[in-house]
């Protein structure tokens, strides 16, 4: 789950704890969805946080001193037929 996903799910359930009065749920406690929705946003945002940099985020790897840099090369293969 990445930030955005993580907001959006906090987002409907604060909308679901703290906006919605329900009188008959008929075994459904939308206050008590809302909550675990807020809280699994949560722990989702964190995460996406934390791992960020393994994920791709905006950094940038330089090689460092004394490291081989290796340049890709492309290569092109002719292959000739035989005229019979």
């Amino acid at each position: 789950m990445g930030i955005i996903p993580s907001l959006i799910v906090v987002a409907i359930g604060a909308i679901l704890s703290f906006a919605i009065n329900v009188k008959n749920t008929h075994g459904f406690n939308l206050n008590t969805i809302g909550i675990i929705l807020m809280v699994v946003g949560g722990v989702g945002f964190l995460l996406s946080l934390v791992f960020w940099s393994t994920w791709g985020g905006f950094h940038r790897t330089t090689p460092t001193v004394g490291a081989a840099t290796v340049t890709p090369r492309s290569e092109t293969v002719i292959r000739q037929r035989d005229v019979v």
